[in-house]
């Protein structure tokens, strides 16, 4: 079936732009694709390694023996081979003969498919034959201001969040029948897959990715990704990526010492090898594997249609002695612990998808006090839309993990985030990493007591987190208060939201989401210091928090917290404008599971002066729960009059 040499199929220019670091589109060429060339059907296979001594493609189509399809060497190291006769559906590695003399069986770096594990063969793919709905989504994506739009993201790892009655994970298919009207039923404007490139460890929920262009054989066909995604776009969710250009895992079929020596990993260990995940860091600093995770990223979005990346462990990417300690690191050429080619790679890859792709979102997760992680480019930022605030997440299971009575003196833990909140455009997370390992569910982080009482904060928790500025992110189960560690290899325990208590969770979820959709106030100002202002931070005896949030139109919501188990009678706040405050979610409601305690629906504002503001509110304020509260309008009839009483009329 092989073919005698033949002119190059991969041009110069191709081969030259990518030795650069500049071919955004590497993975049109590199790996493993269907052709016709004089006359003939087959696959044109193409790969890098400039260090090997020999590549032959292997498969079951020549029994794994690379005598017969030896490829033909390139300058730029591209080894290229047409195979003639051969069809998508093959199974093939490259069969790659180092330096050392030594022959390695390896998978293709740009495969778009791979065998499901155990297995670790790649598959050559036949082109796409989905045909995409979304045309009008991406039209608005691309001139939308995503800073002004609510953004709540439900975050959920698809191999455990449902599984088939006799065990299985879902398809693709049967994913989006069952994961799209949950999603819109909770009111969630975003849903965020932990990784689903191919990675040959369940345990790692594809955190240690080998298939950097292939999503997992998991839950079926790339074309079942592509409707799954397609489907949230036709119901108006985005879909969010978990991506991993920090490390990659060590399997010897991977990226591992490509070529007999290393290539995608750094070649000093000081800098190459990750001591705490066991994993190897890419070498930031040659253009070919720059270059090589560009396309990756572009390859989602412009391939799958993603809304955007969630970059995973940017901080271990960003630090020299991430997690190292003295004499096992290496400084950059300046002396300092930061790794400069990293940074450069990050404002590189941000820089072009926001040239390429506005509106698609590239979020880091960074958990140091790194600068402008968030600021543009060309002002020595790196250039991501958003960033996790670790900090507001931190301080604020810390402070809920507190016995009450202790609270007053930790008060700071939570009025200290406003301080750095609009130095980046933050994303509040309450994410898997903080469900796993022996961390229990974020009921199980609630101060102990009585199972009501956790419940309650746990109410609490999340009245606070989607009414602080920055967008939102849960992870799968806690919408209804999961009771156990999340399990990645069981499923969600559904029955729980028949349990008063937990379907009162999902409710307030549900309620909080649409208020926040509904009401500027709560989105609109998130990355501009007018859209929040204190009320009272100072009530650490009482342990209490109120806080405004505002549009740029003058809506308004008041937002009071009470942390302690105790019900506070006639508490008093100042608020800037009289009125009638409704009660737009109270967390003590007993459709929530909670008490009902509270102000009969709302409270009407007094001309008594509070807080530097001339009116005020004299609130009933439930042990344990959060109110929100919004101003009615005037009626018509009171306009008028108002209209009448001013001089100017």
């Amino acid at each position: 079936m092989s073919r005698a040499p033949m002119p190059p199929q991969v041009g110069e220019f191709d081969r030259q732009v990518f030795g650069e670091g500049h071919h955004w589109h590497a993975y049109r060429f590199l790996g493993a694709h269907a052709r016709r060339i004089d006359g003939e059907d087959g696959v044109l296979f193409a790969c890098w390694a400039p260090r090997a001594r020999q590549l032959a493609v292997v498969g079951d189509f020549n029994g794994w023996q690379g005598e017969a399809h030896p490829m033909q060497r390139h300058p730029g190291g591209i080894w290229e081979l047409f195979v003639a006769g051969l069809a998508p559906g093959a199974l093939y590695k490259y069969a790659v003969s180092g330096s050392d003399g030594r022959r390695v069986l390896k998978a293709d770096p740009y495969g778009q498919q791979m065998q499901l594990r155990p297995d670790t063969a790649s598959v050559v793919t036949a082109p796409s034959r989905h045909v995409w709905g979304d045309e009008a989504w991406l039209r608005r994506r691309r001139v939308a201001d995503w800073r002004q739009a609510p953004m709540s993201v439900y975050e959920l790892h698809l191999g455990s969040w449902r599984r088939a009655g006799d065990g299985r994970p879902l398809s693709y298919a049967e994913i989006a029948d069952q994961l799209v009207p949950h999603a819109l039923a909770l009111g969630f404007t975003h849903v965020e897959l932990l990784p689903v490139m191919e990675h040959p460890f369940d345990g790692s929920w594809g955190y240690q990715t080998l298939g950097y262009f292939a999503p997992t054989r998991r839950h079926g066909e790339p074309d079942g990704l592509r409707e799954l995604i397609d489907r949230c776009h036709a119901a108006g969710l985005g879909v969010l990526l978990d991506w991993t250009p920090a490390h990659f895992p060590s399997d010897e079929h991977g990226l591992v010492c490509f070529d007999g020596e290393p290539l995608y990993e750094h070649p000093d260990p000081r800098r190459g090898r990750h001591p705490d995940w066991g994993t190897l860091i890419y070498d930031y600093g040659r253009p070919e594997v720059r270059n090589f995770l560009l396309a990756s990223a572009l390859y989602w979005l412009e391939e799958f249609h993603v809304d955007g990346l969630r970059v995973d462990a940017v901080a271990s990417m960003l630090y020299l002695d991430y997690s190292r300690r003295p004499g096992e690191w290496l400084p950059n050429a300046h002396g300092g612990h930061e790794n400069l080619d990293a940074v450069r790679f990050l404002q590189q890859l941000n820089a072009v998808v926001q040239d390429r792709h506005p509106g698609a979102l590239l979020i880091a997760e960074e958990s140091t006090s790194w600068p402008r992680v968030t600021g543009a480019t060309r002002d020595g930022g790196l250039g991501f839309a958003m960033k996790w605030n670790m900090g507001w997440m931190h301080d604020t299971l810390g402070y809920l993990a507190l016995d009450p009575l202790a609270r007053r003196h930790h008060h700071q833990r939570l009025s200290f985030g406003i301080s750095y909140a609009q130095q980046e455009k933050f994303m509040l997370p309450l994410s898997h990493d903080e469900v796993v390992h022996g961390k229990g569910s974020l009921l199980g982080k609630m101060h102990g007591g009585s199972d009501q009482a956790r419940f309650a904060q746990l109410r609490l928790l999340y009245a606070y987190q989607w009414t602080y500025p920055g967008r939102k992110l849960l992870f799968m189960g806690q919408e209804f208060a999961q009771r156990r560690e999340w399990d990645h290899d069981g499923e969600l325990d559904w029955a729980l939201r028949d349990e008063p208590a937990h379907g009162g969770v999902q409710q307030l979820v549900t309620d909080l989401n649409r208020l926040y959709r509904d009401s500027r106030a709560l989105h609109a100002g998130d990355f501009a210091a007018s859209g929040f202002e204190w009320i009272n931070c100072h009530d650490a005896e009482q342990s209490v928090l109120s806080y405004l949030r505002r549009d740029e139109a003058g809506q308004l919501i008041v937002v009071v917290l009470n942390f302690t188990p105790v019900p506070r009678l006639n508490y008093r706040i100042g608020v800037p404008q009289p009125g009638y405050y409704r009660e737009r979610i109270n967390t003590d409601s007993s459709c929530y599971g909670g008490g009902n305690r509270g102000n009969l629906g709302g409270v009407q504002s007094e001309p008594k002066p509070r807080d530097q503001r001339p009116h005020s509110l004299a609130l009933t304020l439930p042990p344990l729960s959060a109110l929100i509260l919004e101003p009615e309008p005037p009626s018509p009839a009171l306009r008028v009059r108002r209209l009448r009483a001013s001089p100017d009329s």
